[in-house]
């Protein structure tokens, strides 16, 4: 062998970077996420208005639109926490229908035809 090249690799690779792996799993690649404005505005007025007429009323006044933007605010919240509990217990990355179903119910609000 030459002069100076020995053929041990040296102490410090047994705990480089190359052995420190990501724990295996469902890891998949990092990417950016768009940041999200307020939404809640997406419920636009004449929806409001549709489900107001579903509900029989009539005649709707102009600051109901806000309150009820704020009410369905509260309880999406309150539904999805619920539901991404679920999710997350089950680790899984993807809500489905049944989470809903059982975090509604959760809250007392039982609903049929979703599987359960």
């Amino acid at each position: 062998s030459a002069p100076g090249s020995t053929s041990k690799a040296s102490k410090g690779d047994k705990f480089s970077k190359e052995a420190e792996k990501a724990p295996v799993g469902k890891g998949g690649s990092t990417r950016t996420r768009r940041v999200l404005r307020e939404n809640i505005n997406g419920i636009t007025k004449p929806a409001i208005r549709r489900l107001a007429r579903r509900g029989g009323v009539k005649r709707i006044s102009g600051l109901i639109y806000e309150e009820t933007r704020g009410v369905l605010k509260t309880f999406l919240e309150n539904v999805l926490r619920d539901s991404i509990t679920y999710t997350e217990h089950a680790r899984r990355k993807t809500v489905t229908a049944l989470d809903i179903v059982y975090a509604l119910k959760r809250q007392g609000r039982t609903i049929y035809g979703f599987g359960i």
